[in-house]
Parts: structure tokens; C-alpha cells; sequence
């Protein structure tokens, strides 16, 4: 496709193409959602989460789905890239799958899923990323071992599946900060990410999308299948950037908000070491139910904290 449409378009007019077929698929695909998408039951321990229950949930199976069918249709691609495709696919499908089920997927079958496609999401980078395995540090290069490089990188993409899905309990919250995130390490990586740049916009075109859908009072929600996928995607991206340390500011917000919880649950149960303890986890969640804050509230400063941060990981990397 790319190939037929480089004959009559130049490549920005291809990507522009790109992003707006998006955009318009992912939102005729919501507007008209499929009837196999199941319902939201309701949470019982997250804040407001009973009015969440009837809602369209797993919609992330929608615009994943069209954020591979438009990249593959609307960039050059490479098998490498082709790999990914199809592990952004089982990331989303193992979220779904969790949607769907009447009883919530156990946590362990859930990490061990994560755990699979990160090894092997990792032994492809690293075979056609060589040139990649370094860690910077201000003017400073360090090379890393291959073996290292390997479990970081697992690591490193279990760790942002994880916390993005974290955050998903607010309407328009997760949406909102992966637009972010993923925006800023598309502008401020443009050269070392290369064509992954149309990528990274095709993907925040279907997340405003979404958006559209999803902003309060939102009537669908991603479920595991769009936040899972979104954290794959945003780990990966910034391992191409060959600045993976960038991971921690470009995406902070979702980090503390979702690892947190992470962090205080593991404590518990492995080492019954108690953390924070009169601390609601997700953060997002204490901040509605302790601070007061509104839904409304909560989407913003997040979002505002997380362009504050990525202002400073801009002009550190000048």
C-alpha cells in the first residue's frame, strides 16, 4: 500500500493520510462498536466504580486494531517492526480476553503473559538493535552488556504495561497522559525514531478518538485491552529512541500513579512490609476519594504535570 500510495504522494502527505484514516476508523468503529465488546460489571473497590457498570468496556480492541492496520498501510515497515505488530496484538488480545472473562484474570497469569511477551519482544530488539544498547546519561555513553541490556529491557516493558494499565480507572485519564507521552517522545526523538514517529502519531490519532468517547461522563472504556497495549508501545518506543533512562520523565505521571500501587502491593504480600497504608492506590483514586479532587480534576493536573515534565526532559536533551 505504502509502495502504490509513494508514487503519487510525497511521504508527508502519506502520513497525514495516515493519521486521518485513523482518526476516522477509530471513531466509526466506537460510534458503531461491535456487539461482541462486553460491558463493564462495575469495580468494586475503585472509587466510582459503579458507574462505570453497563458502560462498553475493551474498546482498546477497536483502535489497536486500527493503529496496526493503518502503521503497516501507511509507513515502510520492516519484519522487525512486523514482530512488534503482532506482540502489540497479543498484549491487547490477553487484555481483552481479561475484559471479557465473567471473573477477572488471575494476577499471576496475567504478569506471566507480560513476562513472555517481554522476552520476546526483547530478543527482537535486541537482534536488530545492536547499535541501541547503550544507556546515556548526559554527555556521558554507557555500553551495556547484552545480557544486561536484555533483563532491563524486560524490565522495562513489564514495568510500563503494568503501571499504564494502573491507570486506567478515570475517564479520559489514561487517554490523556499516553497522549502525552507518547507525543513528547515522537518530537523529541524525531531523529533517532525514524518512521516510528508516524507511528507514534497514527497512535495518539486513535486515542483522541477515543477521546472523543471516553471524556466525562464517558459512555466506553479501553479495559486491559487498550492499556496493556499502550504500555508496550510506549516501552518500545523509548528503547528506539536509544535514550531508555528518557522513560522515567516522559512518562512519570503514569509511573507514580500506577507503580506505586505496585510497589505497596508486592511489599505486602511477599515481604508483609506495609507502605503508605493510609494511602488509596491508584494515586488517582486518593486523590478523588481523600483530596476531594473531581474527575475532571484529576485528567488535568495529571496532564499538566506530565507536559511540565516533558519541558525538562526537552531541554535536557538539547
Amino acid at each position: 500500500m505504502y509502495d502504490i500510495l509513494n508514487r503519487f504522494l510525497e511521504p508527508n502527505q502519506i502520513a497525514v493520510a495516515g493519521i486521518l484514516a485513523a482518526f476516522v476508523l477509530t471513531f466509526a468503529g466506537l460510534a458503531f462498536p461491535f456487539p461482541f465488546l462486553p460491558v463493564d460489571h462495575g469495580r468494586e473497590f475503585a472509587v466510582n466504580g459503579a458507574l462505570s457498570k453497563g458502560k462498553t468496556r475493551g474498546v482498546g480492541f477497536v483502535f489497536v486494531i486500527v493503529f496496526i492496520i493503518c502503521s503497516l498501510l501507511f509507513m515502510p515497515f520492516s519484519r522487525e517492526y512486523i514482530i512488534y505488530c503482532i506482540l502489540l496484538l497479543a498484549v491487547m488480545l490477553s487484555g481483552y480476553l481479561d475484559d471479557a472473562s465473567q471473573t477477572p484474570w488471575n494476577e499471576y497469569k496475567k504478569g506471566l503473559i507480560d513476562f513472555v511477551i517481554s522476552v520476546v519482544a526483547m530478543w527482537t530488539f535486541i537482534n536488530y538493535n545492536r547499535e541501541l544498547l547503550s544507556i546515556h546519561i548526559g554527555q556521558v555513553v554507557l555500553d551495556i552488556p547484552v545480557p544486561v541490556y536484555f533483563i532491563l529491557g524486560i524490565i522495562l516493558i513489564w514495568v510500563s504495561i503494568n503501571v499504564t494499565n494502573c491507570n486506567d480507572g478515570v475517564d479520559g485519564l489514561c487517554a490523556s497522559l499516553c497522549c502525552v507521552v507518547i507525543s513528547s517522545f515522537t518530537v523529541i526523538y524525531a531523529n533517532e525514531l525514524g518512521n516510528y514517529v508516524i507511528t507514534g502519531f497514527i497512535f495518539v490519532s486513535v486515542l483522541l478518538a477515543y477521546l472523543y468517547f471516553n471524556s466525562t461522563p464517558s459512555s466506553m472504556l479501553m479495559g486491559d485491552a487498550g492499556s496493556r497495549a499502550l504500555g508496550f508501545y510506549i516501552a518500545l518506543i523509548a528503547m528506539k529512541t536509544g535514550h531508555p533512562l528518557s522513560y522515567i520523565l516522559l512518562a512519570l505521571v503514569l509511573i507514580v500513579d500506577g507503580g506505586i500501587g505496585l510497589v505497596k502491593v508486592a511489599l505486602k504480600r511477599f515481604l508483609k512490609i506495609s507502605i503508605l497504608v493510609n494511602t488509596r492506590t491508584p494515586l488517582h483514586d486518593h486523590a478523588r476519594k481523600n483530596k476531594g479532587w473531581s474527575d475532571t480534576q484529576v485528567v488535568f493536573r495529571c496532564v499538566i504535570f506530565q507536559i511540565i515534565c516533558a519541558l525538562i526532559a526537552y531541554i535536557v536533551s538539547i
